[in-house]
């Protein structure tokens, strides 16, 4: 079968992927929608005075924070932060909200981090779908989101990313901290679902962005480019190219970028060979960083590389990140199928974690 064949024939996807990741893929609007209507299981009232955030999460249980924090930064009256380690910022006291957020409910550097808010009398809210977490969040009743993960069939953190991005704005937006409400519910959906059917099985290649992308990427190292807003999807789709993939795939960041990075596009001599940069430009950026990303796009040819821009399409920052997060999701997920590869089984992680346990 040739590799265009594997990626139209949902039989032998199934062979490739028995655990169900293109089903949660499919799944992504289902659960913005099932957080959306269990929302009132989440009551933060309790919380006044928050001044500053904290999220402690590890790999795919933080990416929903780094989304929510680059998306809001212009609105978010508090500063947000995410710890990605055993311990929390010395700052974090009684007015720091720290959000606790394990898919598993049982990782440790989340557990450390619970221990430490508990000592400084931090106010606490968990987000996980079982383990001690959920245990703690019961015992002491801590404000949470229990993920019931009905819309997530293979049962990976990192495909129940918009349990995690929703249950934070349920958060925030009850704490007065952000505006979401069924108008920027519905703005998500549509442009979840829009862009899916544009990525499913049955749109053939030239008419499937996430297919093309899949082929452009494969035996290179994918680099995705974006800028503001769009940096938390960006990280997204990078884990998700690490993890599903199997990728050595990067993100990188407008202006950030054109203060250093060029300079090391010319060595070694094999960044021509494997490196694809991906530039995800968008109307909504403002000018100077719409200028930049031009001409970063020549900057790279001009070193030889190869390049491809994507022009963001939804009308709001919000739809841009969930049409970005969609188009990323379905493109890591074919390219893990054209080699082959089931996109749920994480053996070196494992092997990591037996290794720690020893």
């Amino acid at each position: 079968m040739s590799l265009t064949a594997i990626l139209d024939d949902r039989i032998k996807i199934k062979e490739i992927d028995p655990d169900g990741a293109l089903a949660s893929a499919e799944s992504i609007a289902d659960q913005v929608r099932q957080v959306w209507e269990e929302r009132d299981q989440i009551d933060v009232s309790a919380y006044k005075n928050v001044q500053n955030i904290v999220v402690a999460g590890m790999g795919g249980s933080a990416l929903g924070a780094d989304l929510v924090r680059h998306l809001y930064k212009e609105e978010l009256p508090v500063s947000m932060e995410i710890c990605k380690d055993y311990d929390l910022p010395k700052y974090v006291g009684e007015n720091t909200l720290v959000i606790l957020s394990s898919y598993s409910g049982s990782t440790e550097e989340t557990l450390s981090c619970a221990k430490q808010a508990e000592e400084r009398g931090a106010m606490i809210a968990v987000i996980a779908s079982g383990g001690k977490l959920a245990m703690l969040a019961k015992e002491k009743n801590y404000p949470s989101y229990i993920i019931n993960p009905k819309f997530n069939p293979s049962n990976q953190p990192r495909m129940a990313t918009a349990y995690n991005i929703m249950a934070i704005l349920m958060m925030l937006s009850k704490l007065g901290l952000i505006k979401f409400d069924e108008e920027d519910f519905n703005q998500v959906i549509f442009a979840i679902e829009k862009t899916s059917q544009n990525c499913l099985i049955e749109i053939p290649q030239d008419k499937n962005q996430a297919k093309i992308l899949a082929f452009m990427f494969l035996e290179r190292r994918p680099i995705l480019v974006g800028a503001s807003f769009t940096e938390g999807a960006l990280h997204i789709g990078a884990n998700q190219l690490n993890e599903n993939s199997k990728m050595f795939a990067d993100y990188k960041i407008i202006p950030e970028i054109n203060h250093h990075l060029m300079e090391g596009l010319t060595f070694p001599k094999s960044n021509a060979l494997n490196h694809f940069f991906v530039f995800f430009q968008s109307n909504l950026y403002r000018s100077e960083i719409q200028k930049r990303i031009s001409l970063t796009e020549k900057a790279v040819e001009k070193a030889g590389l190869e390049m491809l821009e994507i022009q963001l399409v939804s009308e709001t920052k919000l739809m841009q990140v969930f049409e970005l997060i969609t188009l990323n999701t379905f493109t890591n997920l074919y390219l893990a199928y054209l080699e082959g590869m089931n996109p749920c089984p994480i053996p070196m992680v494992d092997w990591f974690k037996a290794e720690l346990e020893k």
